[in-house]
């Protein structure tokens, strides 16, 4: 990143499907900044999770916890100054799925747990939270087809997508901007790639909303 004025630290984030991981191989690229990219394959409890949800609801949660705070503790002891940093995640955002698939007794026990891990993580500069139609990730998800997700939804999907909807809603500790990206392809277009960059580039502070000419 050029401008000292831009982020040092990016989180892309937004549900199931939506192409985060993509825009944040590109952004990385772009800014020749370093990745933390979520890992989910090294979940043992992912597939079982999709097979019979209440029995490894919380298993799963827990081991994405872990495993993306211990990603943000090295992060954190690194000097973000130096070169820039894109992720595929935002570190708050395994409670969105923890609330939308635990009980309330585990939720509660999820949330003490997370409170003490969050205590001194990094913040991005910089949260773009990508969103689109249900019917769009339900579309995405079976074209990347990865096996477990196979039994995945439409009903799931929604709940996910409204789960995330509601959190950015009410978001005001980071900069962050919101993308439509319904109908637009930030990966296979690069015209639709350079608007972005150019929206990021803009961003100062509060929260922006950008429709791309594609999604009107």
């Amino acid at each position: 990143m050029g401008s000292p004025d831009e982020p040092r630290y990016i989180a892309v984030e937004g549900p199931l499907g939506v192409g985060k991981t993509s825009l944040a191989r590109a952004l990385v690229t772009e800014f020749r900044a370093r990745a933390v990219l979520d890992r989910p394959d090294e979940n043992p409890f992912l597939r079982k999770f999709y097979q019979d949800p209440a029995r490894y609801a919380f298993s799963t949660q827990i081991f994405f916890l872990l495993s993306r705070y211990r990603q943000q503790r090295e992060l954190a002891r690194l000097d973000l100054s130096t070169q820039a940093t894109v992720a595929d995640y935002l570190f708050a955002k395994d409670g969105i799925f923890a609330q939308a698939t635990l009980s309330p007794e585990e939720f509660e026990l999820y949330q003490e747990i997370s409170r003490l891990l969050d205590l001194d993580l990094p913040r991005p500069g910089l949260v773009v939270y990508l969103e689109a139609r249900p019917d769009v990730l339900l579309g995405r998800l079976r074209k990347r087809g990865w096996d477990y997700e196979r039994g995945v939804g439409s009903a799931y999907v929604k709940r996910i997508a409204e789960a995330f909807r509601q959190f950015f809603h009410y978001y005001e500790e980071t900069p962050l901007l919101v993308v439509n990206c319904s109908d637009i392809d930030f990966v296979e277009r690069g015209g639709d790639f350079a608007d972005l960059i150019n929206e990021i580039r803009g961003m100062r502070q509060g929260v922006q909303h950008y429709i791309p000419l594609g999604s009107r």
